[in-house]
């Protein structure tokens, strides 16, 4: 979505750990299946509105990074700013001069871009065919693919949305779009939408959105539990209570489900979605949209296991975000320009996400997760207890009593070790872990720091103790970002 917007919708198409267990990684028998000859690709979202400062070489480092952490394309999503073109077009040829092969495609806001004319209709199609030759520009069944960011109430002057779309853009196209939008509407109607789209994306798939605090609530008093801080056992429990959800592809099923009605003249591609986080914390003199979306119960890692154990019906995979700092669900290095987020966004950097993403991405694209070659640790937390209290005219964040008192914690093993996590005060928990991903959680109370260790054979492999990281109950905002460590073996 849109940095200057910054709207948010809920879609019929979206919904939605285990501790100290290694993750097995099992596959369906046709693990390796592809559709109409296309392969598996994965995908980041990439606010242009944030990039006002870019220069065309920032694209290119930009580019590097992301390929080198397994992702594919950037999916552009651009709004109305006259500067965004003259960025698409740097973006592009970064991508071209990077000699690494990747590619970018535009995903059209809808929530900001004018979709009430025919005219509208052309400037969207001019992107298409301005870059249908480019070599940068990712193309799936040999056309060219684009996407965006909602567009089911636009109907570009034809009397309906799928009567627009498909009169308007992409019959007018010629059979030279691949068009997957993120539709946020029942799958039920997929069908009606014949010939004017060859698949959807699933933009809500990222996250739990149906957690809110009411549903989490009945679920944990299910188990006796009751939402806030908890103890060490009582975590574990809510951890894998939640991690149902979190690790759900239920909406999934439904979107793949609409799609069967959908009627193309070549292939259909389903597109879902991951992402680490969500939180956003604007007031009302300004986007007025303060929540956040529960993001415990290692949600980018189960969530990932998920999209991977159902590869054989998932087609691409879009990652949210690269570069979104107002939703807090960014996994670049922050750089650009912030949409006025910096309050919850600076100090908190995401790069640990980033750093393991090669590892999912390689493991949906090729049927198999690599070998672990270097011990990791990754750890991340909110620096906001959910009992704070601050002076914060914005307010506490609704959904903010789903989230747990928590430091999360991935570890990469390449052998068996043992995992050490403390965050002072006295607490401190050991954990056997194994060769692969182990998922662990460690409580956290009001000045609590982040130290993670792993020894193996009485030496010490990989030591995280990050500076900047404070837990608190008395801050002066409700910042609810997540901070985000990790540490690797020489």
């Amino acid at each position: 979505m849109y940095a200057t917007t910054l709207f948010v919708v809920l879609g019929l198409c979206a919904t939605a750990l285990v501790n100290a267990i290694p993750v097995s990684h099992p596959f369906s028998h046709n693990a390796f299946s592809k559709r109409a000859g296309n392969g598996k690709a994965v995908f980041a979202h990439f606010m242009m509105g944030n990039a006002f400062p870019y220069t065309q070489q920032d694209f290119e480092d930009d580019v590097k990074l992301a390929s080198a952490s397994g992702i594919d394309a950037f999916a552009l999503n651009i709004g109305t700013d006259d500067w965004q073109p003259g960025h698409v077009k740097m973006a592009y040829d970064a991508a071209a001069a990077s000699g690494t092969g990747f590619k970018m495609f535009i995903s059209f806001d809808m929530t900001v871009l004018p979709c009430g004319s025919p005219a509208d209709a052309a400037a969207l199609r001019n992107y298409v065919t301005t870059y249908a030759d480019h070599p940068a520009q990712f193309k799936y069944d040999g056309r060219v693919f684009a996407s965006t960011f909602s567009g089911e109430k636009c109907s570009f002057g034809s009397g309906s949305p799928q009567n627009g779309w498909k009169s308007q853009f992409y019959s007018q196209l010629n059979g030279n779009v691949f068009f997957v939008p993120a539709l946020f509407a029942d799958p039920g109607s997929f069908p009606s939408w014949s010939g004017a789209m060859d698949g959807v994306f699933n933009w809500n798939a990222g996250w739990p959105v149906d957690l809110t605090s009411s549903k989490v609530s009945s679920i944990l008093g299910g188990v006796g539990l009751h939402l806030g801080p908890l103890v060490k056992a009582a975590l574990n429990t809510a951890s894998q209570t939640l991690a149902k959800f979190v690790g759900s592809t239920d909406s999934d099923q439904s979107c793949i489900n609409g799609l069967k009605g959908l009627s193309a003249s070549g292939a259909k591609a389903y597109m879902t979605s991951v992402s680490p986080w969500f939180f956003t914390h604007y007031g009302a003199d300004s986007f007025n949209k303060n929540f956040i979306y529960y993001a415990d119960s290692h949600l980018y890692n189960t969530r990932w296991e998920s999209v991977i154990q159902n590869r054989d019906e998932f087609d691409l995979v879009e990652v949210l975000t690269w570069n979104d700092y107002g939703e807090s669900h960014y996994i670049a290095p922050v750089k650009g320009a912030q949409p006025n987020s910096q309050a919850w966004v600076d100090g908190n950097a995401h790069d640990g996400w980033l750093d393991m993403t090669n590892y999912y991405a390689t493991a949906f694209k090729t049927g198999k997760y690599p070998e672990i070659a270097q011990d990791a640790l990754y750890a991340w937390a909110r620096p906001t207890s959910t009992n704070a209290n601050a002076p914060d005219p914005v307010g506490k964040p609704t959904n903010a009593d789903t989230m747990t008192d928590a430091m999360w914690v991935a570890v990469f093993s390449t052998a068996p070790g043992t995992v050490t996590l403390s965050s002072g005060n006295g607490n401190s928990q050991d954990f056997i872990v194994q060769p692969g991903v182990t998922k662990l959680q460690l409580p956290l109370t009001p000045g609590s720091t982040m130290h993670a260790t792993l020894t193996r054979n009485g030496q010490t492999v990989v030591d995280l103790s990050p500076k900047g990281f404070t837990f608190s109950d008395n801050p002066q905002i409700f910042n609810y970002n997540a901070f985000v460590a990790f540490a690797k073996a020489n």
